[in-house]
């Protein structure tokens, strides 16, 4: 990038700084996103990427996915110093009240809220301490490590959304109400699918009714248990394959300040330069045409694929 590049974005982001500073871009609000900035200062997709990378580092921004980057609220003040007691060891007549008791349901409740907002990555015993505005160490008598606090978060968030008591009597319709369950729950918390270990599975309690359902309703349809079960994982694993690219998008559109459209912008050039060979000339055509990928779109083909190849060893069975 040449220095000229550099001493633009620099004066750009000064610009957004100083916004952000004076309260005309309050917390919370969206600034203006790379193709915005491109549009409003005229300048590279690169330099404006700088620009908000830059009030990333600062502290300034940070992206929220489905919404953008925004202004990160101002951090909080430091607890002010607890009163003095009296000397019979109660509290002062000026004491603030006991804070809530601090129990296993809000620790987990409280990494839920972090991990769904900002990524497993920003997960710490640390960080739910300070959310909590208790001690760190506190929480140890509580969940035994961080690991220990994963696994309750896993246990928490499936648990919220179980899967009727009754499978459908069609045993299509009831493995996709399953497979479709679980595509909803990494939806909603995108650092669960690669929270979840296949190879080594983690003791997740609200799980093992999902695998139930699995098992019995192939079961049922004349495949061994052991066959089932392998359908299961099979099943299991396509979903959350997809879905690790959730977590993944939005750590990268945190880093870069682009979403994945913005990002495929910066790369358009480079393919026609490729395409232009002639060497591909099916791929070509598809850019021509256009293709927009949906991760819910991909999901749904491949489940009805997958099914259709379970559905030959039901009859099989």
């Amino acid at each position: 990038m040449s220095g000229q590049a550099v001493s633009r974005s620099g004066q750009i982001a000064g610009e957004l700084r100083r916004r952000i500073e004076t309260g005309e871009l309050a917390p919370g609000e969206r600034v203006p996103s790379t193709r915005e900035i491109t549009r409003q200062w005229g300048v590279a997709m690169a330099t404006a990427t700088k620009v908000l990378t830059e009030l990333r580092r600062e502290g300034l921004v940070h992206a929220v996915p489905g919404v953008g980057t925004v202004v990160t609220p101002p951090a909080r003040p430091a607890r002010p110093p607890r009163p003095a007691t009296t000397h019979q060891g109660g509290r002062g007549a000026d004491a603030a009240p006991a804070p809530s008791a601090l129990t296993l349901d809000r620790i987990v409740t409280a990494a839920v809220a972090v991990a769904d907002a900002e990524g497993l990555a920003a997960v710490s015993m640390r960080r739910v301490a300070a959310e909590l505005d208790v001690a760190t160490m506190s929480l140890y008598r509580h969940v035994a490590d961080k690991d220990d606090l994963l696994t309750r978060m896993m246990d928490t968030v499936l648990a919220r959304h179980p899967l009727p008591a009754d499978p459908p009597q069609e045993w299509r319709a009831a493995i996709e109400l399953a497979a479709r369950r679980l595509w909803d729950q990494f939806r909603r918390h995108p650092w669960l699918a690669p929270a979840l270990s296949v190879t080594r599975p983690q003791m997740v309690t609200s799980a093992l009714p999902y695998s139930e359902w699995m098992l019995r309703v192939l079961h049922s349809r004349g495949l061994d248990l052991h066959t089932a079960f392998t359908a299961h994982l099979m099943l299991l694993n396509y979903a959350r394959g997809i879905a690790v690219n959730l977590e993944s998008e939005r750590e990268a559109e945190a880093y870069s300040g682009l979403d994945s459209e913005q990002w495929m912008d910066t790369q358009e050039a480079a393919l026609l330069d490729i395409l232009s060979t002639g060497r591909f000339p099916a791929l070509s055509r598809l850019a021509a045409a256009g293709y927009d990928l949906d991760l819910d779109a991909l999901f749904e083909f491949g489940l009805q694929r997958l099914l259709d190849g379970v559905a030959a060893l039901v009859e099989q069975g």
